[in-house]
C-alpha cells in the first residue's frame, strides 16, 4: 500500500470515529452510572454534550470554512480531538467528563469539516473523496455502540477514549502532509438551497437512528441484562447490515434507495417497539433491518448533498444538520422515555406481585420471599432494574423447582413491562424515519 493510500485510510478511520462518537459510549453508560454515582440525566449528557457542541460548531463553521485551508482545519480538529480524548480517559468526575466530551465535539466538527477536501486531494478527485468520506461516516455511525461495548468489556469505559487518541494522531499526520488552498465558494447559498430536501431527510434519518443506536442498546443492556460485549454482538447487526446494503444502494436509483432505506429503518424500529420481551433473535433481525436501511439511505442522500460546487461549506452544513437532528430527537425522547418508564415500573411491580401471589409455593416461603423482594426493589437506585437472583437463591431456587419457576416468571413479567415502556419512544423514531420519505419523494427529480 502506498503512502498516499495509508494517509487516506488514516483520515477515513478518523472520520468514522468522529461519527461513531455520537453513540460510542452508550454501552458504557451503566458503568459510568456506577463509577460516578450520578443520575440518569448526568450520564445522558455524556452523549448529548458531544452531539450538541458538534452540531452547533459545524453550523457556525459554515460561515468561515471557505476562508481557511482544509488541512489547517483538519490539523486543528485532530489536535483538539486528541487532547479531549485523553482528557475524557482521565476524567475523575461526571462534570469533567461532560466538559471534555464538549471539547471533543468541537474537535469532531473541525475534523469532519477539514477531512473531506483533504481526502479529495489525496484520492485524486472530489467524487472519490466524497465516496470515501460518506462510506466512512455511514459505517462509523452504525458501529459506534458495538465498538464501545467491546472496549468496555475487554478493559473499561476509559479504553474507549484511549483508543481514539492515536486515531486522531494519524489524521494529524495526513493534515501535515497535505496542502489544500482555501477556495472562495461562489454561489454556495443557491447550492445549499438545492440540498435542503436531502439535508432534511438526513436530519430525520439521524433522529430516527437514536432509536437503534441509543434506545435499542439501552434495552438489551439494562433490561435484557446482557454484558457489554454480548450487547455489542447483538448491535453489530447494524454495521454488518450497513455494509451489505452498499452494493444494493449503488445499483438502485438514488431516490429509490433513499426512500426504501428510510422505510426499512422505520420497519426495524417498529420491530424493536414490539419486541416480545427478551427475544434476542427478534432483536437482532430488527437491528439488521435498521442497519440495512441506514446503508441504503445515507450514502445516496450524502452524495446528493455533496455533489457540485461548494463542497466544503455543504459538507460542514450537512454535518451540523445530521447531528442537530440527533440532538433534537434525544431532547424529545428523554422526557418521553422517562415518563413511560415510570409507568412501566408501576406495572412491573403489580405484575411481580401477581406472580408471587399466584406462585405455586408454600405460604411459609411466599411471604418472606415477597418481603425480601420488596426490600430489594427499595434498595435499587432509581433507573436500575433490580437483580433478584440472590433473593431467590436464599429461598431455595437452586434446589426447589417451584421457586425457580416463580423466579423465571417474575423476571419475565418485569422485562415485559419495562420493554413496553420503550414502545412510544421507538414509535416516535420510526415516525421520523417514515417522514424522511416525504422530501425524498417530493424532490426525487432534484435528488436524482
Amino acid at each position: 500500500m502506498s503512502a498516499r493510500s495509508l494517509v487516506v485510510a488514516a483520515i477515513a478511520v478518523a472520520v468514522a470515529v468522529a461519527f461513531a462518537d455520537s453513540s460510542i459510549v452508550v454501552l458504557a453508560l451503566p458503568e459510568l452510572y456506577g463509577t460516578f454515582d450520578t443520575t440518569i440525566e448526568g450520564v445522558a449528557w455524556v452523549i448529548t454534550s458531544y452531539n450538541l457542541v458538534l452540531a452547533a460548531s459545524a453550523l457556525l463553521l459554515v460561515f468561515v470554512v471557505h476562508r481557511v485551508r482544509a488541512n489547517v482545519l483538519l490539523a486543528a480538529g485532530s489536535v483538539v480531538f486528541l487532547g479531549a480524548s485523553i482528557a475524557c480517559a482521565l476524567a475523575n468526575s461526571i462534570g469533567f467528563l461532560i466538559a471534555a466530551r464538549s471539547v471533543q465535539g468541537l474537535g469532531g466538527a473541525l475534523l469532519l469539516t477539514g477531512s473531506l477536501p483533504v481526502l479529495a486531494a489525496f484520492a485524486g478527485s472530489n467524487a472519490r473523496g466524497v465516496a470515501i468520506w460518506t462510506a466512512a461516516g455511514t459505517l462509523g455511525a452504525g458501529m459506534g455502540p458495538a465498538l464501545g461495548g467491546i472496549l468496555t468489556q475487554a478493559f473499561d469505559w476509559r479504553a474507549i477514549f484511549v483508543a481514539q487518541a492515536p486515531v486522531a494522531g494519524l489524521a494529524l499526520l495526513g493534515a501535515v502532509g497535505s496542502h489544500v488552498s482555501a477556495i472562495l465558494e461562489e454561489g454556495w447559498t443557491s447550492g445549499l438551497r438545492r440540498t435542503l430536501p436531502a439535508n432534511g431527510a438526513l436530519a430525520l434519518v439521524s433522529g430516527a437512528l437514536v432509536g437503534a443506536l441509543f434506545l435499542g442498546v439501552v434495552l438489551v443492556i439494562d433490561v435484557f441484562g446482557l454484558s457489554p460485549i454480548a450487547g455489542a454482538a447483538v448491535v453489530s447487526a447494524i454495521p454488518v447490515a450497513t455494509l451489505l446494503a452498499r452494493p444494493v444502494a449503488a445499483a438502485l436509483p438514488m431516490p429509490l434507495a433513499a426512500g426504501a432505506g428510510a422505510l426499512m429503518l422505520a420497519s426495524g424500529l417498529i420491530g424493536l417497539a414490539f419486541l416480545p420481551s427478551s427475544e434476542l433473535a427478534y432483536a437482532i433481525a430488527s437491528f439488521a433491518l435498521c442497519g440495512f436501511g441506514l446503508g441504503l439511505s445515507v450514502p445516496g442522500l450524502s452524495h446528493a448533498v455533496l455533489g457540485g460546487q461548494g463542497t466544503g461549506r455543504k459538507a460542514t452544513f450537512t454535518v451540523g444538520v445530521r447531528h442537530l437532528g440527533l440532538v433534537l430527537a434525544l431532547a424529545v425522547i428523554a422526557p418521553l422515555l422517562t415518563d413511560d418508564l415510570f409507568e412501566a415500573a408501576e406495572v412491573a411491580e403489580l405484575n411481580a406481585t401477581a406472580v408471587i401471589i399466584d406462585g405455586e409455593i408454600s405460604a411459609t416461603t411466599k411471604i418472606p420471599l415477597a418481603l425480601d423482594i420488596r426490600d430489594t426493589i427499595d434498595r435499587v437506585p432509581e433507573g436500575e432494574i433490580p437483580d433478584f437472583t440472590a433473593v431467590f437463591e436464599e429461598h431455595g431456587s437452586r434446589t426447589e423447582t417451584s421457586v425457580r419457576t416463580v423466579q423465571d416468571e417474575l423476571v419475565a413479567a418485569i422485562e415485559q413491562a419495562v420493554t413496553r415502556g420503550f414502545r412510544s419512544s421507538f414509535q416516535f423514531c420510526a415516525l421520523l424515519a417514515a417522514l424522511a420519505v416525504i422530501p425524498v419523494a417530493a424532490f426525487r427529480r432534484r435528488l436524482a
